[in-house]
């Protein structure tokens, strides 16, 4: 017979192999989805093909945190779906082995996915997301024209928000711009125009935006008056140079902090953040642990599945592990956005996935191991 040792052994060495596969294609799954932003900035910005390729890598441990767990599911799916199709199961059920004595190289497993996890959120995501920001900014300072986008909100200059449809990079021709600017004290300017134009100028970092025929809303917040001005041209002007110099934004935002300049932010500056930085930073932490403990909940339950399975097909086991992981994370996305408003507790809004998935893991285990 068998020993319950060389049983482990195999199942240990089982598991290794799929969760590299999953871990690669899903991370290169991920990947792909910046495919569209880099073609964009080789093409039309004339960006540096390697800073574009760091920009990238930047963001792999930001991915991971998830795909390690995600890949962690999978592996242990196959792997018992395969066993429990091959009736190798119920072989070692028949030899009066209990289901409980295959636990231990599953959970060594879930372990070492938690460890890899662990150290993507505390130190990895945040250290790609830091460098990720500083490595945008040199892209920015090398082509300029890459900070202003269409359809999305401009918004690194001080009292200035920018919004622009249609940029035509090739003749710089901008078309339904919108301009919020908030630099004169208790005044509001809109200023909206259907076309308009960017001029840079090559040697420094300052450009003008020019608007043609558009219109000009001033909202008095004194005295609560507008006026409504008429233009044939506006010219608004932008310094780069001024805002990358600005300290200001090279600071470390909350999800760029590792766990420990997280609990020293929060014990410092507690008592002065406004409510909803203090959530998101509470939130954060709790998040940083939660992740990597879903390894252990998500294989437990993975594995009360895998040994219940009928069929032994690769396909029907990585959906049904990108299934589980769907769920698990649309509840995650749910806590999220319930604990950063104060709705839950932070650590109810984190670690209730878990709770959820590893206890329908052990439900379900506990019934297989009775049968």
């Amino acid at each position: 017979m068998i020993g319950l040792n060389t049983i482990n052994r195999y199942i240990l060495k089982e598991l290794f192999a799929p969760f590299l596969v999953s871990l690669l294609f899903l991370t290169f799954v991920f990947l792909m989805t910046r495919i569209p932003e880099v073609t964009n900035m080789v093409m039309n910005y004339n960006a540096n093909l390697i800073s574009v390729c760091l920009l990238i890598l930047y963001t792999v441990p930001k991915f991971m945190e998830f795909t390690i767990p995600m890949s962690v599911m999978i592996a242990v799916l196959l792997t018992f779906m395969k066993m429990a199709g091959d009736n190798e199961i119920l072989a070692v059920k028949s030899s009066g082995i209990s289901l409980y004595r295959l636990m231990p190289p599953v959970l060594i497993f879930c372990i070492i996915g938690m460890a890899l996890t662990l150290w993507m959120t505390l130190y990895g995501s945040a250290w790609g997301r830091y460098a990720t920001k500083i490595k945008s900014q040199e892209i920015i300072q090398a082509s300029p024209d890459i900070a202003l986008q269409e359809r999305q909100f401009f918004l690194d200059i001080e009292d200035i928000m920018i919004y622009i449809n249609e940029v035509n990079i090739k003749s710089r021709q901008l078309r339904d711009v919108i301009i919020e600017d908030r630099r004169t004290t208790d005044m509001v300017s809109i200023s909206t125009a259907p076309t308009g134009h960017l001029i840079s100028n090559p040697d420094s970092l300052r450009y003008t935006l020019r608007l043609y025929n558009g219109g000009i809303n001033q909202v008095d917040l004194a005295n609560g008056s507008v006026n409504h001005i008429r233009f044939e041209h506006y010219d608004i002007q932008i310094d780069l140079a001024a805002m990358m110099n600005d300290e200001r934004d090279m600071r470390k935002g909350i999800k760029e902090q590792n766990m420990i300049e997280l609990i020293q932010y929060l014990d410092t500056q507690r008592d002065t953040l406004p409510k909803k930085w203090l959530y998101e930073a509470q939130m954060k932490i709790h998040e940083n642990i939660a992740i990597p403990v879903a390894c252990i909940c998500l294989g437990i339950l993975a594995f009360a599945t895998g040994i219940r399975s009928v069929t032994n097909r690769r396909s029907a086991g990585f959906g049904l592990g990108v299934g589980f992981f769907l769920i698990y994370y649309m509840m995650m996305a749910t806590g999220w956005a319930a604990g950063e408003t104060g709705r839950l507790p932070a650590a109810v809004a984190m670690w209730g996935p878990n709770l959820i998935m590893g206890t329908i893991g052990i439900v379900l285990l506990k019934r297989n191991a009775m049968r």
